[in-house]
């Protein structure tokens, strides 16, 4: 009876395997065979070889989205590595209203993306909020282009997803932050260390697995970004702002339909993600070791 019964868990898992199977790895595999293809509409072209990839190389708008993705990560990861540690810190503290500004800091994690993108459309367009205030505090005297100037465009969007994942992030490094023994803070404190000497000392080598942790978190993120670029700048202007997914979105589903060269863009964008994954979990592993 015993034997018979091996196949008890696998009818509880069955479910979720089904719809793993259609609607995460099926997909997966689908395009990565469509990357070797020369498919322009669903269920038609032939096998090409590496011709996609030849193509991608000699590809100017990929080679300028790829580059924006890789910036955005080198923008967007120390901040969010950084920022939501000394939100973490100070919400953990005894000061009054922490509950609060906890509430207010976790706000923007649970709103929609397309929401809080609409949101900072209207506040950092030329007409917006943002330079209206700057200008009646007489910090500027013209509008700026904050999402029209192909100069400043990319960072405006940093500034967002910035924004909107301080609060994700600070709750991960709360969680981190309850793994501190609190007896090396009255220990610290009869010594006479003040609040950045425990800060320095204690609370960041101690928490340097998690920060690893919302590094490789960060970065993925980062190179998978989308809404933010498509709702407020739309890759633009000038694809001064493209990154690599709004761009596989408009070779893969605009009337061209090269879905076969979207593929390809894709499969590269998962060797991408899965090199920093790998890179963040061994450097978090390195980090448990120490």
């Amino acid at each position: 009876m015993i034997g018979r019964r091996w196949f008890t868990p696998w009818l509880f898992l069955l479910p979720a395997l089904v719809i793993l199977g259609v609607f995460l790895w099926g997909p997966a595999v689908n395009t990565a065979v469509l990357a070797f293809t020369n498919t322009r509409s669903i269920g038609g072209g032939s096998f090409t070889g590496l011709e996609n990839f030849a193509r991608l190389v000699a590809d100017g708008d990929f080679r300028n989205a790829l580059w924006h993705s890789l910036l955005y990560v080198v923008g967007v990861v120390p901040l969010l590595v950084a920022l939501p540690l000394l939100l973490a810190v100070l919400v953990d503290s005894k000061l009054p209203f922490v509950a609060f500004f906890r509430v207010v800091f976790f706000t923007p994690v649970v709103a929609s993306m397309v929401v809080v993108a609409l949101i900072w459309d209207w506040v950092l367009r030329s007409d917006g909020l943002f330079n209206y205030v700057l200008q009646r505090l007489s910090i500027i005297n013209e509008p700026v282009g904050w999402l029209t100037d192909p100069q400043i465009a990319l960072f405006s969007v940093m500034a967002v997803t910035v924004w909107k994942g301080l609060g994700y992030y600070m709750v991960i490094y709360l969680a981190g932050l309850q793994n501190v023994p609190r007896e090396l803070y009255d220990a610290s404190k009869v010594d006479g260390a003040g609040p950045v000497r425990r800060f320095v000392s204690i609370t960041v080598p101690l928490l340097r697995p998690t920060m690893v942790l919302v590094g490789a978190l960060s970065a993925v993120s980062a190179l998978k970004v989308f809404t933010e670029v498509f709702v407020l700048t739309g890759g633009g202007p000038a694809r001064a702002s493209q990154t690599l997914v709004p761009y596989i979105y408009e070779r893969g589903i605009t009337p061209g339909l090269e879905l076969g060269y979207a593929s390809a863009m894709s499969l590269v964008l998962f060797l991408l993600v899965l090199g920093f994954s790998l890179a963040g979990q061994r450097l978090g592993r390195a980090e448990v070791a120490a």
